[in-house]
């Protein structure tokens, strides 16, 4: 099934597929429970008779399958479809992959070992398996996809295709929460995260999708890769993500997607080696102002709706400042996240070699008891100590090695902006979502020049 999706030769069939599915989710959760079993079981299938040749198809079934996380939850399809989707299906299928032979980064096991010693450990005497689960599953499924992915080869055209099955159902998100959401002339905006907007949703979890949606149409679109078929259809779907996300008031996954964007700017320029880089400079300075001007267009038009409240909120704004009573600090502009940093600091400073136990720091923190944490970096040093620094440094010493090995890939500019956007994502939404390992991984593929793809199944 899932290499029908990708051999479809109408491109557009399956944008319209997937918002048409968007928008059934709102109505029942069947639907959508029936078509994630019959691609998932119907794809496996084939792979698990093969001996050669998985990989990809594989990669297209693990990116897929689990960028349903988050409409799942939206339209309520537990426990058919578990309420965490991601971290279960990518932890069975990466494992999968593994026993199937995909497994060249070998630096991923010691990153699976440096978690462990935490499990027996706990300071808060708070301890739990669903609360292990919770908190480990992420940095074990970042792990996973290190072994799984580094240095495996794809094609481009193949890479490609992951792209537009990451995208489908964020396109679908997209259509729930526009359906969802009340009518811009009735929505009520104020300078908290609006909930309304999201489709009544968690609206981090939405503007991640959105931004991560809005990137992934903005390379499709730059790079002249199919997506509807019709460019300007392609640069509507870019418009609306942005002008979606943005009404969520939620900052992080938008600030993501710009990061994602950012990278492809600066650096893409430099090292394709295709025509439209090297020979048609002009066009392509054009195509990049035309890209600027269409955000700020959006965002100007997104202010206006909100009564010039977006704009507040991005300078950091709350209600609090707004009217004076609190001071504009950076813990106040980024929601608490600074004070909960501090904290596990200090927690890790009392318990430095091996921390305080996984999960323990919500009950620790001496200020932000009770708050989860949403900077992995910072979690992992309070329950983890020094293997979880040892953790963090290995992960940064692989983008250094994808920032440094750029140039020598002609998508190497994509693979930096995957892999940033997956940092960033560890600073807002810790590892708690299937969208970090995902990027994780794809930034450590090695992509071949010849788009030949291998058969599917």
């Amino acid at each position: 099934m899932i290499w029908f999706i990708v051999n479809r030769r109408t491109p557009l069939f399956w944008l319209v597929f997937h918002i048409i599915l968007g928008i059934l989710s709102t109505v029942t959760p069947w639907i959508l429970i029936i078509w994630f079993y019959l691609v998932l079981l119907t794809s496996l299938g084939s792979l698990i008779t093969r001996t050669e040749g998985s990989f990809v198809p594989l990669v297209f079934i693990i990116t897929y399958a689990t960028s349903f996380e988050l409409l799942a939850r939206m339209s309520g399809t537990s426990p058919y479809i578990p309420y965490e989707l991601g971290k279960y299906l990518l932890l069975l299928l990466l494992g999968f992959g593994i026993l199937k032979g995909f497994r060249r980064g070998y630096i991923g096991w010691l990153m699976v070992g440096l978690l462990l010693p935490a499990v027996f450990i706990d300071v808060a005497e708070e301890s739990s398996l669903k609360n292990i689960v919770f908190n480990l599953i992420g940095p074990v499924n970042v792990a996973l996809a290190v072994v799984f992915f580094t240095k495996q080869e794809i094609a481009k055209d193949d890479l490609v295709d992951t792209m537009k099955l990451l995208l489908y159902p964020l396109v679908a998100v997209l259509a729930f929460t526009i359906i969802k959401a009340p009518d811009l002339e009735e929505a009520e905006f104020t300078l908290n995260a609006n909930f309304e907007m999201a489709g009544g949703f968690g609206t981090n979890q939405v503007s991640t999708a959105l931004g991560l949606g809005a990137f992934l149409v903005f390379v499709l679109w730059l790079n002249k890769w199919d997506l509807s078929g019709n460019r300007w259809l392609d640069i509507a779907l870019f418009v609306i993500l942005v002008f979606r996300g943005l009404l969520t008031f939620s900052r992080g996954g938008m600030i993501g997607g710009a990061i994602g964007i950012i990278v492809i700017l600066l650096f893409q320029n430099r090292i394709n080696v295709d025509e439209l880089y090297i020979r048609r400079p002009v066009k392509t300075m054009l195509m990049v102002m035309s890209i600027l001007l269409v955000l700020v267009f959006t965002f100007i038009y997104a202010d206006k709706i909100t009564g010039g409240k977006l704009a507040l909120r991005y300078q950091g704004e709350t209600p609090g400042t707004f009217a004076g009573r609190k001071e504009k600090t950076l813990n106040v502009i980024t929601s608490n996240r600074i004070q909960i940093f501090s904290d596990d600091l200090k927690l890790w400073k009392e318990y430095p070699v091996f921390g305080s136990g996984v999960g323990a720091s919500r009950y620790l923190r001496s200020k932000t008891s009770g708050f989860l944490s949403h900077i992995e970096f910072s979690r992992l040093l309070s329950e983890h100590g020094i293997p979880g620094l040892l953790y963090i440094v290995i992960l940064l010493k692989l983008g250094i090695n994808i920032f440094r090995a750029r140039s020598l890939n002609r998508n190497g500019a994509l693979l930096l902006a995957l892999y940033l956007m997956a940092l960033f994502t560890t600073f807002h939404s810790a590892m708690r979502t299937y969208i970090s390992p995902i990027l994780f991984g794809l930034s450590l593929l090695s992509v071949q020049n010849s788009d030949i793809k291998e058969d599917g199944g």
